[in-house]
């Protein structure tokens, strides 16, 4: 089955050209949502955050303590890189187990991640998608939706790859800045992997 990656910087509109996808029949797993999961439920992961990061990683039932994990990696990129270390291949292995639980019927599968490139994730796919919006733009709409600050989207943005990057490494572009309509474009690209599906 065709894999098909999808990624963006923050504000970009990565959730809203998924849910396009969706209404197109296609299955779309949204990795960052399995991370968080993971973190709960996968057993070499769990036993690995507890030796890196000590046991006070979970609370006695077994829940994440972000608080004790943000504590630790927030502003020291050798321990993010650490963290990233255990959950990206944990991640992987629950797309795997998503893929073979998809129904054969589909057309192919998106997988939605804000780290695809950076986490090489994209290698596992067959093609993959960056959105683009001006920066601005993305701003505004993070402004609005998340209620953060300039200086806090400004340092997620800083943890990631840069547009250009991600364009250069792209099989495909969605441009989404609010002139050019995003659901042709979409309906494009689900034409192209359905013939190449095929």
């Amino acid at each position: 089955m065709l894999k098909v990656g999808l990624t963006g910087n923050i504000g970009s509109g990565k959730t809203t050209v998924s849910k396009v996808f969706e209404v197109l029949g296609v299955p779309v797993f949204y990795a960052d949502d399995a991370a968080k999961s993971v973190m709960v439920s996968d057993p070499v992961l769990i036993a690995g955050i507890k030796s890196t990061f000590g046991n006070s990683s979970y609370f006695d039932d077994g829940t994440l303590n972000r608080k004790h994990i943000a504590g630790i990696v927030f502003n020291d990129a050798e321990q993010l890189a650490k963290l990233n270390a255990l959950v990206h291949p944990a991640t992987f292995r629950a797309f795997d187990e998503w893929v073979k639980n998809v129904k054969a019927d589909a057309p192919y599968v998106l997988k939605e991640a804000a780290l695809l490139f950076e986490s090489d994730s994209y290698k596992m796919c067959d093609y993959s998608i960056t959105i683009r919006a001006p920066f601005e733009t993305r701003i505004k709409r993070v402004m609005q939706r998340d209620h953060l600050t300039r200086e806090e989207i400004e340092s997620r943005e800083s943890k990631q790859f840069s547009e250009e990057k991600k364009s250069t490494l792209a099989d495909f572009i969605i441009v989404n800045d609010d002139v050019q309509l995003v659901i042709p474009q979409v309906l494009e690209l689900h034409h192209k992997f359905l013939s190449l599906g095929h």
